[in-house]
């Protein structure tokens, strides 16, 4: 029976066995740098516990989607006296869910009933051309849905007479838009919050740890913050669109005499022009008094006792 060696020395087979990679993986790890090379002890090569963690790192960040180089640039930045723990807990924390919903699953034959019971191959493959819809290898009569959210928003468009090509158009529209303001909130956050842990090397552990801390506490601001100002934006443009469509057909009201322009003190256009830009004055200052009018007109009906009668 062979002499077995101390629980913290492996050779390559039992390093192997230790890790779930193969002894062709570990070989191969060590000629791309990935693995320090054994120690040489007569004849045999003698691996240790740093060995072994280190392939479980390399599995860890495999799972995580990174490929080989980029685990090779991390590792080598650990080596040279960087903490990968934090990283790792910063890798983490950016690449968890940025939102509480969970993906599903749908039948072909469920999907088809869902959008008017006929089948449409070509707007299914445009649904999975988008990612609204995921196949499953293997499985051609069912399909991963991300988002079932944003599925169940094309149903009732659909459902409410909309075409599947206008919506899939619409939706591409409003996915630049919103990658716009996504890429916008991480250049602000970047400039203002995380350019500090951002170098040209790897942060400290320490860094990445606070670092994940403070993604942590962001990572709910962009959507309430969206969601705020899409509720306002609504607000103003749908009233705006129902003015318009009863004024199409209600009797044409008396013509008010022309109020004459309105001057503003020099400092408030000043200030509006700093926030919107000298060309949305004009449409800026219209449109809050419309809003503070809408406001004051809702507020006094609020304010009226109702009628018992």
């Amino acid at each position: 029976m062979p002499h077995s060696l101390p629980s913290c020395e492996y050779r390559i087979e039992d390093l192997a066995h230790a890790s779930g990679a193969t002894v062709r993986t570990i070989r191969a790890y060590q000629d791309r740098g990935l693995l320090p090379r054994p120690e040489r002890r007569g004849r045999s090569n003698v691996y240790g516990e740093t060995h072994l963690a280190r392939l479980r790192q390399i599995a860890d960040l495999l799972d995580r989607g990174y490929t080989l180089a980029s685990i090779k640039e991390l590792l080598e930045a650990w080596d040279a006296g960087r903490g990968l723990g934090g990283v790792l807990g910063l890798v983490a924390e950016v690449n968890g869910p940025w939102t509480d919903e969970e993906a599903a699953r749908i039948s072909r034959d469920d999907l088809d009933a869902t959008f008017g019971g006929e089948p449409d191959d070509e707007a299914v493959a445009e649904a999975v051309e988008l990612g609204i819809l995921e196949r499953i290898p293997g499985n051609d009569r069912e399909f991963l849905v991300p988002s079932p959210q944003e599925l169940a928003v094309a149903a009732e468009l659909h459902a409410a007479g909309v075409p599947l090509d206008a919506i899939s158009g619409h939706l591409r529209e409003l996915r630049g838009q919103v990658e716009h303001i996504a890429a916008r909130f991480l250049d602000f956050t970047t400039e203002h919050v995380f350019a500090r842990y951002l170098g040209h090397t790897p942060p400290t552990d320490a860094e990445a740890a606070e670092a994940a801390g403070l993604v942590r506490r962001l990572r709910p601001l962009a959507q309430q913050t969206v969601d705020a100002e899409l509720a306002r934006a609504m607000r103003l443009f749908a009233t705006r669109h129902l003015q318009q469509h009863l004024g199409a057909t209600a009797p044409a009201a008396p013509v008010d005499p022309d109020p004459g322009p309105v001057t503003l003190p020099a400092h408030t256009l000043r200030a509006v022009q700093a926030l919107v830009g000298a060309e949305n004055v004009a449409a800026f200052i219209s449109a809050a008094a419309e809003r503070e009018v809408q406001s004051r007109t809702l507020d006094a009906l609020s304010a009226r006792p109702l009628s018992t009668e």
